[in-house]
């Protein structure tokens, strides 16, 4: 029984972390969108780069609580 109680919890710590490296991804990804859209001369890419912020505002609070939770289980 420990064994399996052990297995279950590592799976679900290893996909919860496999999220947060999307998260993390996703987030580097969007944020060099937004820099490249900002310096465009257009109209258009200025106003893409600032909807952008609307993806971009959660994934760096998801960002702040991976860290902080990395940083906790470290110092424990």
């Amino acid at each position: 029984m420990i064994s399996t109680v052990t297995t279950s919890t590592v799976s679900t710590v290893t996909l919860a972390g496999s999220f947060a490296i999307i998260g993390i991804l996703v987030l580097l990804v969007l944020l060099i969108q937004k820099e490249l859209s900002s310096t465009g001369t257009s109209q258009r890419a200025r106003v893409f780069a600032r909807y952008l912020n609307i993806s971009i505002l959660p994934l760096i609070l998801v960002f702040v609580a991976v860290v902080v939770s990395k940083v906790a289980d470290t110092l424990k």
